[in-house]
């Protein structure tokens, strides 16, 4: 589990870096100020969970509940797939009705870190 995370965080970190550079340098040019900062609301939220992927890896085997802690991590996961991703979709379409669905990943984000404080508790 903890290789696992571990590994998920890493290459999310590497995924998140990799979109950042592409959008400081190939996108920026192709994109309005406003989408341009949605861009990087994406990658700041996307590096940002990446690296609370690799927090519960270091973590998880400190904390007593597993269960709650394989939760956070999917709950992270799924919320950087959502949040991010939407954003991330929404500026390279355009399509405006990809912003619906963003605020379901906060939502996960949200749960999961609460799931990790629950498990860190006892």
């Amino acid at each position: 589990m903890l290789r696992r995370y571990a590994m998920i965080g890493s290459l999310q970190m590497l995924l998140s870096v990799a979109l950042g550079a592409f959008g400081a340098h190939i996108m920026q040019p192709r994109l309005t100020p406003e989408r341009m900062a949605t861009y990087e609301t994406a990658v700041q939220y996307h590096m940002a969970h990446a690296l609370g992927l690799i927090l519960i890896a270091i973590l998880a085997d400190k904390l007593a509940d597993q269960k709650k802690v394989q939760w956070s991590a999917r709950l992270l996961f799924s919320g950087m797939i959502i949040f991010s991703g939407s954003l991330y979709l929404l500026c390279f379409t355009g399509f405006s009705m990809l912003g619906a669905i963003t605020p379901i990943g906060g939502v996960a984000f949200l749960i999961g870190w609460l799931m990790l404080a629950l498990a860190a508790r006892r």
